[in-house]
């Protein structure tokens, strides 16, 4: 863990680790949702005849629904859909991803709440950053997490013109929190969140809870990766004592 961070003070040219804010990430991270995503990215592209494998929900995790919708009509048709279009398919989507949510409820994550009942006692804000635009998940946020979480730290495709992996989402989010970049942790689970977390400077933690392999993360630029997040979790107070002395890490 001191290596990692000194790598990243020494490659981003800080000379301080002190983070007073952790922004998380929703799906994957938050929720054990990624499987309905899944099936409801495949089939509702399946139904304007577009491939959309189960493994892509996670390669293209943390876009704007709209923004991976003309991704593919532009890799698989050579065309740019407009915004109207896009959106008609992505509320598709999103509607097949409430009927599954109704079949199989997303759970919480094991060992988030631990994690940030942590950082809360730690005195660190804890802001949520995620490319969804649905009501229903961010309203369920609050409801699963009072005490932990507000509306007023939240980031979704509501707040931000360029979604992940654009550094956009996340440079918000450290505004929200009035932090600068290397007074921010930010937790992922996909590459693409991942190289928007990296390129908004912010310390980035990878939770792999996804089929992806940890070198694709390590490539995007993940500071730690660890398999799960209970262990993160386990974990988090050696990494709290490294934030009591961030003069051990002056450049």
């Amino acid at each position: 863990m001191n290596k990692s961070i000194k790598k990243y003070l020494e490659s981003h040219g800080f000379g301080q680790f002190c983070p007073k804010a952790v922004l998380f990430d929703m799906d994957g991270v938050i929720y054990d949702s990624m499987s309905n995503h899944a099936v409801s990215w495949h089939e509702a592209m399946k139904d304007y005849g577009l491939e959309m494998p189960y493994s892509g929900a996670y390669q293209y995790e943390g876009m704007r629904g709209v923004e991976t919708v003309k991704l593919l009509a532009r890799q698989q048709w050579e065309r740019t859909l407009s915004d109207e279009e896009a959106m008609e398919m992505y509320k598709h989507k999103s509607a097949l991803f409430a009927e599954h949510c109704k079949e199989t409820p997303a759970t919480i994550m094991p060992g988030i709440k631990t994690l940030m009942e942590q950082i809360k006692a730690s005195g660190m804000k804890i802001c949520v950053v995620t490319g969804s635009g649905q009501h229903t998940l961010l309203d369920k946020l609050l409801a699963d997490f009072p005490g932990l979480l507000s509306e007023e730290l939240m980031v979704t495709a509501f707040d931000v013109t360029h979604g992940k992996p654009d550094p956009e989402p996340y440079i918000i989010g450290t505004r929200k929190c009035d932090v600068a970049p290397w007074e921010a942790i930010v937790v992922e689970n996909a590459p693409l969140g991942v190289r928007a977390a990296h390129a908004a400077h912010c310390f980035t933690i990878a939770v792999n809870t996804g089929p992806l392999p940890d070198e694709m993360l390590a490539r995007e630029g993940a500071d730690l990766i660890y398999p799960k997040m209970t262990a993160l979790s386990e974990d988090f107070p050696r990494l709290r004592q490294l934030v009591d002395y961030p003069s051990e890490y002056h450049a």
